[in-house]
């Protein structure tokens, strides 16, 4: 008889009352297909409610210069906050909601409560930075969750993985000079937000804790694929994180109207699979997954449903032979890039 795991989601109808003008990508009704999937597996999942991240949890990662100013803004909502961003009068309730929900479905996998799990939650937040909000986000979510684990839960080490189309600017800037926080993105490049180089790794103590993976347009499945197998698994094996984060963005998927990628549901299906297996090899299976982008309902639906499936697997399958990288493909080429920033750190790169 198949043994059910213990997996957990974040979910509530409030996170739809963040509300933009109509027609604007990152709306309420991206929740409508990532609800369905999770309804869908409701019976092996256990419901996280979500509740309000403090000042303190919010404030190990933001100014307090922003967030009065996101309280400003909802006084006066509906406000953009920049040509992208918006606050509407619900918005910093919500926002907190989505830090709080965030924190707890963390410290649950971290404690060994969850063995993984999925927080639908919007506004999303990688782009937010510690005085700003930006790209659609008020509040970073993954970075106040991984600062609450540090804070709170002795956690010394932390890898967060970003897969979203975006580069995740906040996170990386709210990590860049911590040694045990490590800072993974794969990332179209160039494009929003314009950070995100191969250079950028880190500064003083962080050197080296910040990898980033920029890739051109029309990557499909077996590049990013390739780039989880060939450069994120020694990196992490390296590394050796008691838990690993994922800013899950389904903007790569082929459908997505604010993307450029090619990758489909089978491809977002393999990267959740590496992560499984590599989560089981490293940390015990501690991975948590934080809704980020997204805005084709086709990307999210096949995207969270990935995750969860992943997640709800039984067992982890064994890490797969890494994908073929010929000389001079794309793929053996961002391996070599990647070499020539980190090659003296992670010695297995690109290692077959």
């Amino acid at each position: 008889m198949a043994v059910t795991r213990s997996v957990g989601v974040v979910r509530d109808s409030r996170f739809r009352e963040h509300r933009g003008p109509e027609e604007h990508p990152e709306s309420p009704d991206r929740l409508i297909a990532v609800d369905e999937v999770i309804e869908h597996r409701s019976h092996a999942l256990s419901n996280l409610p979500p509740r309000e991240a403090s000042d303190e949890e919010i404030l190990r990662i933001h100014r307090s210069a922003h967030l009065e100013s996101i309280s400003a803004a909802v006084s006066r909502a509906p406000v953009h906050l920049d040509p992208d961003t918006y606050a509407s009068p619900r918005s910093l309730e919500i926002a907190r909601l989505a830090a709080g929900g965030s924190i707890d479905l963390a410290r649950d996998v971290a404690r060994g409560e969850l063995e993984s799990g999925l927080a639908a939650v919007r506004p999303p937040g990688h782009h937010a930075e510690a005085h700003r909000a930006m790209g659609f986000c008020l509040f970073n979510n993954v970075a106040i969750a991984a600062a609450a684990l540090r804070a709170e839960e002795g956690v010394e080490r932390i890898l967060i993985l970003d897969w979203d189309v975006h580069h995740g600017n906040g996170t990386q800037r709210s990590f860049q000079e911590d040694p045990n926080v490590l800072y993974f993105s794969t990332h179209q490049y160039p494009f929003y937000p314009g950070t995100g180089g191969p250079g950028e790794a880190g500064i003083g103590p962080g050197e080296g804790a910040t990898v980033n993976v920029p890739l051109p347009a029309g990557c499909n499945d077996s590049v990013y694929v390739g780039v989880l197998q060939r450069i994120l698994v020694p990196v992490t094996l390296a590394f050796r994180p008691e838990v690993l984060l994922v800013s899950a963005g389904f903007d790569a998927h082929r459908d997505d109207p604010l993307g450029g990628m090619q990758v489909s549901g089978d491809g977002f299906a393999a990267m959740a699979a590496t992560l499984r297996s590599l989560a089981d090899e490293v940390c015990g299976g501690r991975l948590a997954y934080f809704l980020e982008g997204g805005y084709s309902f086709s990307g999210l639906r096949q995207g969270a449903g990935a995750v969860l499936d992943a997640s709800l697997a039984p067992e982890a399958p064994d890490l797969p032979l890494p994908v073929e990288a010929p000389r001079g493909s794309l793929l053996d080429q961002l391996v070599g890039r990647v070499i020539a920033v980190h090659g003296e750190r992670y010695r297995e790169l690109g290692a077959s």
